[in-house]
């Protein structure tokens, strides 16, 4: 019990120390399994999501209750569930192979359109709601604004349907579908995937112009590049990415932080290209999404190794993990000591090739658990 009460003592301090390092106490823990290889399983949806975030009877003021009751941390966590249902095909349309900067990306964008539910609105947002619904094509709701034009709305429809991503299901327009949290995310990504299609079949955009363009595409109904001089782009693509970079590299995809467009905590992230200098992975593609097998392949040249090591966040190399590792990465963060390349890997708690809080959060909930 005096073990336990050391470790509490020390996980709270170890917050606290780690505010000057610019990673806040107020951070929530991660909600999922800190033992899954995110990369490859995604985060499980924790929170239980379903296909709808409410029941499908429900009334529009049940509905829109249940999802102003979510937290940030839900919010994400929703935003999340949609992505790894759909990541083979996700992964492929945006070029992207790192499944953490796709949830990044995502929160960027949700950062844009509504602040990720921070405001005290968990997805429950509406904007155009004194046009009434459908209202116009501007019309949106929820943590990404997905516009009704993003719904199936008959062959009578006064939008342009946008047919194009049979990969996922495309919904009615009707309130009970577009009011709903979880089917609003699931219908802004398709209506992302859309526009990556158009970038590439319409207007020849390439690389990370595609996704970018996509983006503009979702705001604006039109994914064509309009020149870098157009200030647009600095407010929104861009201002998008790069608070999905601040989301990424400041270790916040799983807690209940969420920042603010042109918010000065995204300065550092704001003053590159962050699309070149850190989303760009592999080129976008259309090619046609084949079901993946289960299990991994067993060719030993195509393999990529999931590091299998029972030890993993023994980061001072002694044989086993205790307190003193969490201390030693704490330390790491803060630039009081260098981790060499060992150090590094058994620190790396989610292998994503980077050591950030998310991997010390993970370190504390394993040892939380050996208690």
């Amino acid at each position: 019990m005096k073990l336990f009460q050391k470790l509490t003592v020390w996980l709270c301090c170890g917050l606290i120390s780690l505010s000057s390092c610019a990673f806040p106490a107020s951070a929530a823990d991660i909600a999922h399994d800190p033992s899954r290889d995110v990369q490859t399983q995604g985060v499980g949806n924790p929170f239980g999501f379903g296909e709808r975030n409410t029941p499908a009877n429900a009334s529009i003021d049940e509905i829109r209750a249940i999802n102003h009751k979510m937290t940030v941390q839900e919010v994400k966590y929703a935003l999340y569930k949609e992505i790894d249902e759909h990541w083979d095909l996700i992964s492929v349309r945006f070029g992207q192979r790192d499944r953490e900067k796709v949830y990044a990306l995502f929160l960027g964008i949700g950062t844009l359109e509504s602040t990720l539910g921070g405001n005290g609105d968990g997805c429950d947002l509406e904007t155009a709601f004194n046009q009434g619904f459908p209202g116009s094509s501007a019309h949106a709701y929820g943590t990404l604004q997905t516009a009704v034009t993003a719904f199936k709305d008959g062959p009578n429809s006064e939008y342009m349907q946008e047919s194009d991503v049979p990969e996922m299901e495309w919904y009615d327009l009707n309130e009970s579908n577009f009011f709903d949290g979880i089917i609003s995310n699931h219908m802004g990504i398709r209506k992302i995937i859309h526009f990556i299609r158009s970038a590439i079949t319409d207007y020849d955009l390439s690389g990370w112009q595609i996704v970018r363009g996509a983006l503009k595409g979702h705001n604006t109904g039109w994914a064509n590049y309009t020149g870098d001089n157009d200030g647009y782009y600095a407010t929104y693509p861009d201002e998008g990415c790069a608070l999905a970079q601040w989301y990424y590299e400041e270790g916040h995809l799983y807690d209940n932080v969420f920042t603010w467009t042109k918010a000065e905590a995204a300065s550092k992230q704001r003053a590159g290209n962050p699309w070149a200098d850190w989303w760009y992975d592999i080129e976008p593609s259309l090619a046609e999404i084949t079901a993946q097998p289960e299990t991994t392949t067993t060719t030993t040249e195509t393999t990529v190794p999931t590091k299998p090591d029972p030890l993993l966040g023994d980061v001072n190399l002694n044989g086993e993990v205790t307190i003193a590792d969490a201390v030693l990465l704490s330390k790491a963060l803060c630039t009081e000591v260098t981790l060499n390349e060992a150090q590094g890997a058994q620190a790396d708690m989610n292998s994503d090739r980077r050591i950030n809080a998310v991997d010390l959060s993970l370190l504390k909930r394993i040892l939380i658990l050996q208690m």
